[in-house]
C-alpha cells in the first residue's frame, strides 16, 4: 500500500462525489463536509498540526486514534480544502489539506452554546446579535505545511464567504492563538493588539476573571507597531486585514500550548477588496 493510500487525511473519491464543491483552484477545491469520513480526515489533519507540529497535549483516546476531536464536532459544520492531485496516482485518494470548524448561533443555542464561552464572556456580543444578525464562530483552523500558500488560504476564504451569504451572518468570531503558553513571550504582540485593534465595548468579549491575562502589558509608546504586527501569526494578520478587532484579555490554553486572543469580525466591515474578490463564492468553478 502506497503512502497516498495510507494517509489518515485521505477521503474516498466516491464520498466526495456525493456533494458539489464551493469553488476550485487547479487540483484543490473547498467544500463543506457531508460525511463522517470527511470529518474524520479533518480531525486527523488537526491532530497532525496541533499535536505533532505545535506540541498540544492529547487525551489518551485522541493519541490512540490520532484525531483531534471533541463534542462540538458533531454539531459544527466543517469546511474542507481537498487536494485531488493524488487521484492521478494509481489507487490514490484525495485528501484534506485545510479545514475550519463553523458554528452558527442558531445551532449553538440548540445545543451547548459556543466553544469560546469556556474562555470568554460573550454576553455583550450575543445581546448585539439581535440587532446585527446571527453570530458565526470560527475555530480549529489549520493547513498542512506543504499547502500553506495563497491558493489554499484563498479557498478557505471563498468557503467562508459562501457560508456568510447562505446564513446571513452579522459577525464572525473565534479564538486565535499565539504559539507558546507564556504571555511574557507575547508582550509586544498582545499590547499591539490591545492598543490598535481593541473592539468597541458593545462587541468586546472579555476573558473570564479566573483566567484573564492582561493584554496592555506595554505602553503604546514602547511598541514598534510594524515589528509587533509582523510578529503576529499569519492567521491573525489575515483576520486584521479583513477588519478584525480583539476582545479584552488573553487566555492561556495549556493543552494547546498557546495564548489565545478573542477576535471579532463584523461582516459589514470586511474590506471592499475582499468583498469584491469573494462575493461570487457560491459558484463552483
Amino acid at each position: 500500500m502506497g503512502l497516498a493510500l495510507s494517509l489518515p487525511t485521505a477521503v474516498a473519491a466516491h464520498v466526495l462525489a456525493d456533494a458539489p464543491c464551493i469553488h476550485r483552484i487547479g487540483q484543490l477545491d473547498v467544500r463543506l463536509a457531508v460525511s463522517d469520513a470527511e470529518i474524520a480526515a479533518a480531525q486527523a489533519l488537526r491532530y497532525q498540526i496541533f499535536y505533532d507540529e505545535m506540541g498540544a497535549t492529547p487525551t489518551a483516546e485522541m493519541a490512540r486514534q490520532r484525531r483531534d476531536s471533541d463534542d462540538y464536532d458533531a454539531v459544527c459544520d466543517h469546511l474542507l480544502v481537498v487536494d485531488h492531485g493524488l487521484a492521478s496516482v494509481s489507487g490514490a485518494r484525495p485528501h484534506v489539506v485545510g479545514t475550519y470548524r463553523l458554528l452558527r448561533q442558531d445551532v449553538a443555542e440548540r445545543h451547548r452554546g459556543f466553544y469560546s464561552a469556556a474562555e470568554y464572556d460573550l454576553s455583550r456580543l450575543i445581546a448585539q446579535s439581535s440587532k446585527t444578525g446571527q453570530l458565526l464562530e470560527l475555530g480549529r483552523s489549520c493547513v498542512a505545511p506543504a499547502w500553506r500558500n495563497n491558493a489554499t488560504i484563498t479557498l478557505l476564504w471563498r468557503g467562508i464567504a459562501a457560508y456568510l451569504q447562505a446564513h446571513r451572518i452579522g459577525h464572525m468570531f473565534g479564538c486565535a492563538s499565539l504559539h507558546g503558553a507564556d504571555p511574557l513571550l507575547h508582550s509586544a504582540e498582545l499590547s499591539y493588539l490591545f492598543h490598535h485593534h481593541l473592539a468597541p465595548p458593545e462587541l468586546r468579549a472579555r476573558a473570564h476573571d479566573s483566567n484573564h491575562v492582561p493584554m496592555d502589558r506595554l505602553p503604546a509608546a514602547m511598541i514598534d507597531p510594524r515589528l509587533a504586527a509582523r510578529a503576529l501569526p499569519p492567521l491573525i494578520k489575515g483576520y486584521l486585514r479583513v477588519g478584525a478587532m480583539v476582545g479584552d484579555g488573553g487566555f492561556v490554553d495549556h493543552q494547546f500550548n498557546t495564548v489565545d486572543v478573542f477576535v471579532i469580525m463584523p461582516v459589514d466591515r470586511i474590506t471592499s477588496r475582499y468583498a469584491a474578490r469573494f462575493g461570487g463564492a457560491n459558484d463552483a468553478q
